[in-house]
């Protein structure tokens, strides 16, 4: 049987921060590593060049997945494994995926992720196991330009197990700072897409959105389980949402809009019943809610 050849594939912009460990944490594991860099500032792309990578200039684009198509198009192996310059393959995980390029039962993998934000890995909270496609045969996966859009795959796809060991380690965000920073760069690509798929401002989304955000984050998906982190994590991302649709507003001119408090107070009241519902949720989850239902069996 030929080896087949696997070309790790990482984009960058402004890296040179984490590009050395990224470049280093593959070696074991790549026939070759493409770096297509978006013009940085700094010294990224001189340090891929630095230790072997191959090297390639992309237009900067804001983010990442209008250059993703160039970049595998760059590769020279059967098999990619996209990387983040902020993420590293551990090697076990690099072992598994020799493993299963070896096998060659499936044209595409999905991989997990483990999300270091703020110092901690972020368990709960829709943060694991995080899958990605990061592992295909050339040319049975391709990206579209949409932000965070899922990629059109063909042929048959599996997902690694989602084990600590098999996944990807990514250091997310470290900082508020760098957290606000891209909030601000994403929520206005993301406005701008939803404006082109024809939606118009309504203020009750300013309400509304952020409410369930939050709730998918923090109830949902269980993020008090990851104690401060979660709660911290819920509100930011419900503070995305609401700066979304405020740059929604932005985008049609801040066209004045007369907004009844009566209204205001009906749109919180529905948030209202939706937190008496995770409330309920919450006591059912840890046997309050039982016990409160025999003790009013007892009363009666």
């Amino acid at each position: 049987m030929v080896a087949m050849k696997i070309s790790v594939v990482i984009n960058t912009l402004n890296e040179e921060k984490n590009i050395r460990r990224a470049i280093k944490s593959v070696e074991s594991l790549a026939d070759e590593i493409v770096v297509v860099d978006m013009k940085s500032d700094d010294d990224t792309a001189v340090i891929a060049g630095r230790m072997g990578a191959r090297v390639y200039e992309h237009e900067r684009t804001g983010y990442v997945e209008p250059a993703r198509n160039y970049a595998i198009s760059k590769a020279g192996g059967e098999w990619i494994f996209l990387l983040d310059a902020d993420e590293e393959v551990p090697g076990s995980l690099a072992a598994e995926v020799k493993r299963v390029v070896k096998e060659d039962k499936y044209d595409y993998f999905r991989v997990p992720r483990r999300n270091y934000i703020f110092g901690s890995w972020v368990r709960h909270s829709g943060w694991w196991p995080d899958y990605n496609i990061r592992l295909f045969k050339k040319g049975t996966v391709v990206w579209s330009e949409i932000i965070h859009s899922v990629p059109e795959t063909r042929g048959e796809g599996m997902d690694l197990e989602a084990r600590e060991e098999y996944a990807i380690l990514h250091h997310h965000y470290e900082t508020i700072e760098q957290y606000v920073e891209r909030l601000n760069r994403y929520t206005g690509v993301m406005a701008a897409g939803k404006k082109k798929e024809g939606y118009s401002f309504s203020w009750k989304d300013l309400i509304a959105a952020p409410s369930r955000e939050f709730f998918a984050r923090y109830f949902a998906n269980r993020g008090y389980r990851d104690g401060l982190h979660g709660l911290a994590l819920a509100g930011l991302q419900a503070f995305s949402e609401f700066v979304l649709y405020l740059k929604i507003w932005q985008m049609e001119k801040f066209e004045k809009v007369v907004v009844q408090p009566t209204r205001v107070v009906d749109e919180f009241r529905k948030v209202g019943r939706e937190m008496a519902y995770w409330n309920a949720d919450l006591k059912v989850s840890s046997g309050e809610g039982l016990v409160e239902k025999l003790r009013r069996k007892l009363r009666v």
